[in-house]
């Protein structure tokens, strides 16, 4: 994972970096847009019940253990948007390593784009009439009235969707300083015949139909049907429940095509940060929330709860994907940086 990327393409770093004062401004956002979440589960890891209604199960005394562990690394993943933003936006961090921003910044992507899709489509589901109480976009729990308070979710899921942009903007700008070089020029450019290319069209291949396997399943839960769902989950089939399933297929299709258009030259005068990003953003959310419904699944408080074995599959089978993608666009990218510096040292040759 340490060469995931080319490092910078100079040793120095200026004093003052293009974009300085959007740069700051971005950075102002996603750090105080952390500030409500971190507060809050400070408070609830020190006792206090503030936002858990009476008959919460996360009043449950024999909870109590767990609910401190959990959101004591809740608020270790929102510290780590802090240090994000910093490493973003100072001249020293265009020297680190290049796995230490852009790993980071793939998690954050991955955790963070599900939620800026799906909380937005499930109040403009709720608000066209489709009904649904669940509000957890991590859970879609239908008990929301009970779980937690309402306004808990909206304070939770509105600053995460504004770290969200903010994060991305400064990714951005962070990402065209340090490697915009590789993705200039169009699909196109691309070589018909580069060195691994029966390599990759193989692996693209390979990549897309395991997409499939949770692409199906969720379009499966998100249609109604209650094939595989534990008795939690079947019994709280609301419409933001719906909504986030059709959130995950979308990711899945976004990093297939991605894939496919990378490997195949598909779409030919389109840009290349099209499909690049396609993938990076599809890759990252089956990755970590994957990985994150794997994790709860191994905290779940009840029988009625475990994930079942398809349950686990699914989310096994999308943060394989997720991984495999990022191995292979770690690999593509570094290639063409290699490439690149290749036919700069040929042109300074005498």
């Amino acid at each position: 994972m340490t060469h995931t990327l080319p490092g910078p393409r100079t040793r120095s770093a200026p004093a003052r970096l293009p974009g300085d004062l959007t740069a700051r401004i971005l950075r102002a956002v996603a750090i105080l847009a952390c500030l409500p979440y971190i507060g809050l589960k400070a408070a609830w890891m020190t006792g206090s019940h503030l936002g858990i209604p009476e008959g919460s199960e996360l009043r449950d005394p024999g909870r109590q253990t767990l609910m401190v562990v959990v959101n004591g690394l809740s608020v270790l993943m929102d510290g780590a948007v802090v240090v994000l933003a910093l490493l973003l936006t100072r001249p020293w961090g265009l020297r680190a390593p290049a796995w230490l921003t852009a790993l980071p910044a793939w998690v954050a992507c991955g955790l963070l784009a599900p939620i800026m899709a799906g909380f937005p489509a499930q109040l403009a589901a709720r608000a066209l009439g489709f009904g649904g109480d669940g509000t957890d976009p991590g859970q879609s729990s239908g008990a929301g009235g009970t779980f937690l308070a309402e306004w808990v979710f909206g304070m939770v899921y509105g600053g995460f969707i504004v770290q969200g942009l903010a994060l991305g903007g400064l990714f951005v700008l962070y990402a065209r300083r340090r490697w915009g070089h590789l993705w200039r020029g169009r699909i196109a450019d691309l070589p018909v015949r580069a060195p691994d290319r029966a390599l990759r069209r193989p692996a693209a291949v390979v990549i897309a139909l395991l997409t499939a396997v949770p692409a199906a399943v969720h379009l499966l839960w998100a249609t109604g049907s209650a094939t595989g769902l534990n008795r939690y989950r079947a019994q709280d089939r609301t419409s933001d429940f719906a909504v986030l399933e059709g959130v995950y297929v979308l990711f899945a299709l976004v990093t297939a095509v991605g894939v496919l258009m990378i490997a195949f030259r598909a779409g030919r005068p389109l840009r290349l940060a099209l499909p690049l990003g396609l993938a990076w953003v599809g890759s990252a959310a089956l990755a970590c929330w994957g990985g994150w419904l794997l994790l709860a699944g191994l905290t779940a408080g009840n029988a009625a709860k475990e994930p079942t074995a398809l349950m686990n599959l699914t989310y096994a089978v999308q943060m394989t994907v997720g991984l495999l993608v990022l191995a292979a666009g770690g690999r593509f990218l570094r290639e063409r940086g290699s490439a690149g510096a290749g036919r700069a040292a040929e042109r300074r040759a005498p």
